[in-house]
């Protein structure tokens, strides 16, 4: 893997990266800031206030921005206007949204999210995926407003992604290591059924290519510890997320996507160490450039595929 050129932020854990047609980088930042990266100068275009997950450009010039406090927001990049599209607290089929995570746009106007967890918030991430309890949704907001949940039991619903088709979506679920594939169109329609399982790593968001692929940031190894523990009792497990986080399993120091294609098939396995950034936790490729996100890191990089 070619080594990640990084570009220096204001603040710390842009998770994600989305970027326009002309080639301008979005991500957001743990404080709330919105960025926009541009022949490499850095500029706030809006500020959520809350704490900006996935992104996703729509056609219009606006921003779809999956914030973990405030929920799935429209931010205009031009003013800084903000509306709340989907409120965190919104019941989806009774339940209220908790945690919303990642987004992938449909032509007709559809937003497909994710909602992590209703158990526990972003903070406590790690909790859930000890607890191993399925209580992640994909969600659907159609464009007249109704919102409706598609896929629920899910381990950590994170990234989503559209088929280049639009034959399905697929959803990652962190705590099960697998892509989900729920079918769109054709006569699997209505259906869900796996699209990669048994991943080496913790997939986190992910993201359609403009190479067709789904490109899947993996951010970290898969941990023994939390193998041993997903079939045990849930007390059993629930004592183990209960101690300090010093001592719990922590993301190891890699730099780590994969991408698939349409049948789950593993097309580009890229993997290094980088001084300065590492838990890769967004990817976006763009016409040869794959941009990366980190939760903990103080930049943005990107690799050239050879």
């Amino acid at each position: 893997m070619p080594r990640p050129v990084l570009h220096p932020l204001p603040g710390t854990g842009p998770e994600d990266v989305a970027v326009a047609p002309d080639g301008t980088v979005y991500t957001g930042l743990a404080d709330g800031r919105i960025l926009r990266l541009r022949d490499d100068a850095v500029t706030v275009v809006a500020d959520t206030g809350g704490r900006p997950l996935g992104i996703e450009t729509a056609s219009d010039g606006t921003l779809v921005v999956c914030d973990a406090t405030r929920g799935l927001l429209r931010v205009r990049p031009d003013d800084g206007a903000i509306e709340e599209v989907v409120p965190v607290g919104t019941p989806v089929d009774g339940v209220p949204l908790r945690v919303c995570n990642n987004a992938a746009l449909a032509a007709d106007g559809t937003i497909w999210f994710s909602d992590s967890s209703s158990r526990f918030d972003l903070e406590h991430w790690k909790a859930d995926l000890f607890e191993h309890s399925g209580t992640g949704r994909l969600l659907r907001r159609d464009p007249d407003g109704t919102v409706t949940a598609v896929l629920t039991g899910l381990y950590f619903a994170n990234g989503v992604a559209l088929a280049a088709d639009g034959s399905f979506v697929a959803v990652a679920e962190t705590g099960a290591y697998r892509l989900t594939r729920h079918w769109l169109t054709g006569t699997h329609a209505g259906r869900s059924d796996l699209l990669v399982d048994n991943l080496p790593g913790f997939p986190d968001n992910i993201a359609r290519g403009s190479d067709g692929l789904i490109w899947i940031a993996m951010g970290s190894p898969r941990n023994r510890a939390l193998d041993l523990l997903s079939p045990r009792p849930p007390v059993l497990r629930r004592l183990v997320w209960a101690l300090p986080d010093a001592l719990l399993p922590q993301p190891a120091d890699t730099v780590w996507v994969q991408a698939v294609d349409d049948l789950g098939r593993t097309v580009h396995d890229l993997q290094t160490t980088t001084p300065g950034f590492s838990m890769v936790t967004g990817v976006r490729e763009h016409s040869g450039t794959v941009w990366l996100g980190s939760l903990q890191s103080s930049a943005v990089a990107h690799i050239v595929l050879p």
